[in-house]
């Protein structure tokens, strides 16, 4: 059983978390380490847990959509059901980060434009200038 767990300390070196982070994901209950008193002990399954939850926040979801997305695999339909799920929901995250996206390269575009107009003004008045 000691090479399938893991302490808080080696939770921590190998996904280069904090200890808060692994008690703070505990209490919103994603994890559910094995208690010896003070000590925590970190299953497989908590491992494949945080390494969901890690790759779900860099993609944006918020803690409840993993959450509920880890919560599946417990049903009576499991993994099927939690990787349908996940499916679903980075198809929707995919399209509004295309689409946050498309608006900043839109506003990036318009601030350059701008920068361009800004840039000529102020030639005209260092013409202006050079001319008195």
């Amino acid at each position: 059983m000691a090479e399938d767990v893991m302490t808080i300390r080696e939770m921590c070196d190998t996904f280069e978390v904090t200890p808060r982070t692994l008690r703070f994901y505990e209490s919103k209950e994603l994890l559910s380490p094995i208690r010896q008193g003070n000590k925590r002990l970190f299953t497989r399954r908590d491992r494949a847990r945080l390494k969901l939850i890690l790759r779900g926040k860099r993609f944006g979801f918020s803690l409840e959509e993993i959450r509920q997305i880890l919560d599946l695999y417990d049903t009576e339909q499991g993994e099927k059901a939690q990787l349908q799920r996940a499916y679903a929901a980075a198809k929707e995250r995919l399209a509004d980060m295309e689409r946050q996206r498309d608006e900043l390269e839109e506003t990036i575009g318009e601030l350059k434009d701008q920068l361009e107009w800004g840039e000529k003004v102020l030639a005209s008045f260092d013409d202006k200038t050079a001319a008195a």
